[in-house]
């Protein structure tokens, strides 16, 4: 028995990376995908290839760390699908740098997009979910969220915070109103974040953390486990690495 089939699924971040991935994944098991992201080429790339499968996709070009798109988002989302079962928050930004280089505009751009955008997107779903008197928030956490090591140290912070939101959701929500709140923690993926990172003094992190890159799938498919549940189980917490990744 799938409990995938017939789910509305938003996915922010959904037109690169572990966000498509697992657009794809949850499409090909029958889910209603609605992908987000801010570039609506790229959207409309996913959206054409699943629908050229014979899923279900549509998209809405949105800037998850504005509130008022985000809120568009779910209106949209709604207005398309009557209801909204499961969020998925994929949407980061992973920018490695040092302490020492103080690269305070990229450490703002990594709180708005990984913490405020989550948040932003559970508040718009929470109220829809509380009358349907059910849903799913899925967060994507790191391994980064657990453990922090040379070059990552506000990457993490925003990592650590998304755990702590999830937990907090969990003892908030999922009781009282059957929202399951789960995170999933990948380690390195192969979906070319290093090409973002502007600070050459961490460049010798990065190289030795993509030596071992796994591909964006096997979160998917991780993702897609958690999400294929019924809603008296909670599925939290899953870490997906690579095995030859030392932290």
């Amino acid at each position: 028995m799938t409990y995938v089939n017939d789910k509305v699924i938003v996915i922010t971040g959904a037109s690169s990376g572990i966000g498509e991935a697992a657009a794809s994944y949850l499409a090909d098991r029958g889910a209603k995908i609605v992908l987000a992201a801010r570039s609506e080429d790229k959207l409309k790339n996913v959206v054409e290839r699943i629908l050229n499968k014979g899923g279900t996709a549509i998209y809405k070009a949105t800037d998850i760390t504005n509130k008022e798109d985000v809120e568009a988002l779910i209106d949209y989302t709604i207005e398309k699908f009557a209801r909204v079962d499961t969020l998925i928050n994929c949407a980061g930004l992973m920018l490695f740098s040092m302490w020492d280089n103080a690269h305070v505009a990229e450490w703002e751009k990594m709180i708005d997009l990984n913490l405020k955008g989550t948040l932003y997107a559970i508040a718009e779903v929470l109220p829809h979910m509380k009358r349907q008197g059910k849903g799913q928030i899925v967060n994507v956490g790191s391994i980064a969220g657990h453990a922090v090591g040379e070059g990552h140290g506000v990457y993490s912070a925003t990592k650590f915070a998304v755990k702590a939101i999830t937990e907090s959701l969990r003892k908030e929500v999922s009781e009282k109103h059957n929202i399951q709140a789960s995170m999933v923690s990948p380690g390195v993926i192969a979906t070319n974040w290093q090409d973002t990172v502007t600070d050459n003094d961490v460049k010798g992190v990065l190289n030795n953390l993509n030596k071992v890159a796994i591909d964006a799938e096997h979160v998917a498919k991780t993702i897609g486990f958690v999400v294929d549940q019924p809603s008296d189980v909670l599925i939290n917490d899953v870490f997906v690495t690579p095995t030859a990744q030392e932290w």
